[in-house]
C-alpha cells in the first residue's frame, strides 16, 4: 500500500528537500510539479536505487531548481505497516 504526499518548495530548497526525501528510505516515487500543477519530472526510487544511479537525476533536479521559482514535490511513499498473517 501506498500513501501521497506534498510539500510546496522553491527553487533554491528544492534539491535539498529532494535529498532528505531520500535520505528516509521508504520514497518509492517522487514526482515535482511547477506551480500551475504542470509535471515536471517524475522519478521511481526503486530498492537499490543508491549512490552513482542517482547523480544524472540530482544533476537534473539541480538545473530543474536554478530555472524554477515554486514547485510542489509529490512523494509516493511505502506504507509501514504491513499486514500479519494469522495463525
Amino acid at each position: 500500500m501506498f500513501t501521497k504526499e506534498s510539500f510546496a518548495v522553491d527553487g533554491e530548497a528544492l534539491l535539498k528537500k529532494i535529498k532528505e526525501l531520500i535520505a528516509e528510505g521508504n520514497v518509492r516515487k517522487i514526482t515535482i510539479t511547477d506551480k500551475s500543477g504542470k509535471e515536471i519530472m517524475s522519478f521511481p526510487l526503486t530498492i537499490g536505487v543508491v549512490g552513482a544511479l542517482l547523480l544524472p537525476v540530482m544533476a537534473a533536479v539541480g538545473a530543474l531548481a536554478a530555472l524554477i521559482g515554486e514547485c510542489t514535490i509529490t512523494v509516493e511513499r511505502e506504507d509501514d505497516k504491513k499486514e500479519e498473517n494469522a495463525e
